[in-house]
């Protein structure tokens, strides 16, 4: 797979808890990125309180083969309790699009997470470009991450959700 290609990374799992319950969750950045082992921190930009269309917040992240850098994202879908997506840096060339969607699904919600890398410039891109032989090898190690964060983000989103909607 090749960066141009836009390669993705997603799941799903059921989750006992209404949409509602789950969106209150995935909207919240400061518990997404908790919930990350590469994001540190981020923070609403603009003075911007809770996710709309259009609302921007930097992240700060760190690999243990990259070291720390920081992105701006901004809102590209908003729309409670269905979906919310945000493109890293530039909207209309996202270094990479990450997205949640709530489906109400047998009394609870199928939650899906799915992200795309590119086409835009990243470090992910700055390292294909240095070691082009590599670009496949590379392109399928971050894959790898993804996949096991976004595993481990509906894991974590599915049991607070549920502890949730019994409360």
């Amino acid at each position: 797979m090749r960066y141009a290609e836009g390669p993705t990374a997603e799941a799903t799992v059921h989750v006992s808890a209404p949409p509602e319950v789950l969106w209150a969750l995935v909207s919240d950045i400061h518990l997404v990125a908790s919930l990350s082992r590469e994001v540190q921190e981020v923070a609403w930009l603009d003075g911007v309180r809770e996710p709309v269309v259009g609302a921007a917040f930097r992240g700060r992240s760190r690999h243990p083969q990259v070291g720390e850098w920081t992105t701006t994202s901004r809102v590209v879908a908003c729309d409670p309790p269905r979906v919310f997506a945000w493109a890293v840096e530039n909207p209309d060339d996202p270094a990479a699009l990450w997205r949640f969607e709530l489906t109400p699904s047998g009394g609870g919600t199928q939650l899906r997470q799915w992200a795309r890398m590119g086409p835009g410039f990243s470090l992910l891109y700055r390292a294909i470009t240095t070691m082009p032989d590599k670009e496949e090898r590379i392109v399928a190690g971050r894959l790898r991450e993804w996949q096991a964060g976004i595993e481990a983000n509906l894991a974590a989103l599915k049991e607070l959700a549920e502890v949730r909607a019994r409360a």
